[in-house]
């Protein structure tokens, strides 16, 4: 497989201009090499992520998330310092994009995207909270809920995949019951005038790496990660 070619059908699918100007898409290792053999899908490169790539002897990895940790660099640059393995990741650009991050969790639920709004999209329904509730501990059996106002049943949800608070009062105010999204805060939860639904940042955004291989059209080898935030079960 030519990795340009690889990295072409993403970027059809979602194109690197779309990304926020605060983001960094694209090309994060570009190797000299030109044919891959085996991909790696992960949501975060980490350094784990990297060991698991080279004990698979994969060539390349596709993330989601961009390069966070500068620690992960010593893990990608060999001791004469080339670069081992390729890495690409598509980050808001994939959240945007039809089919992409927030679009893919609707459809896990059950649920058709009927409006779209940059990162938010709105999903019309007639379902109970409860019933809701329980869609949702499917994908996120640790899930937490704010419902200040005892709302019993949600007829227009708005999603938004990973951290989406800063979206609350643009759901509100075009005529969400509720929004689904990870990272909420304290204040922002107390406030809020609609029912939310913190399903977790790892949780909303993991769905998507299938996403991935359908665009590649080639088998791909999936990281192995976990949410890093630990949940006692007693």
């Amino acid at each position: 497989m030519n990795k340009y070619e690889i990295i072409k059908k993403i970027e059809n699918f979602a194109p690197l201009e779309t990304q926020e100007k605060w983001d960094c898409s694209g090309w994060l290792v570009d190797t000299p090499q030109t044919e891959i053999k085996k991909i790696m899908l992960c949501l975060t490169v980490t350094k784990d992520v990297v060991r698991q790539a080279k004990e698979q002897n994969c060539d390349m990895i596709i993330s989601h998330h961009p390069l966070f940790k500068i620690d992960c660099h010593s893990e990608l640059i060999s001791e004469s310092l080339k670069p081992l393995i390729d890495v690409y990741c598509a980050h808001t650009n994939l959240d945007k994009a039809q089919g992409g991050t927030t679009d893919t969790l609707i459809e896990t639920l059950g649920f058709k995207v009927s409006d779209t709004q940059e990162f938010v999209r709105y999903v019309d329904v007639e379902i109970s909270v409860e019933e809701f509730l329980k869609r949702l501990k499917v994908v996120s059996p640790h899930l937490r809920y704010v419902n200040n106002h005892d709302t019993k049943t949600l007829k227009k949800i708005a999603f938004c995949a990973g951290s989406g608070a800063e979206f609350i009062q643009d759901a509100y105010e075009n005529g969400a019951d509720a929004f689904v999204t990870g990272d909420l805060k304290f204040h922002t939860a107390l406030e809020s005038p609609i029912v939310l639904f913190d399903i977790g940042h790892f949780e909303s955004e993991i769905l998507v790496l299938p996403v991935f291989e359908r665009i590649i059209g080639s088998k791909c080898i999936y990281a192995k990660e976990e949410n890093p935030l630990k949940y006692l079960d007693i």
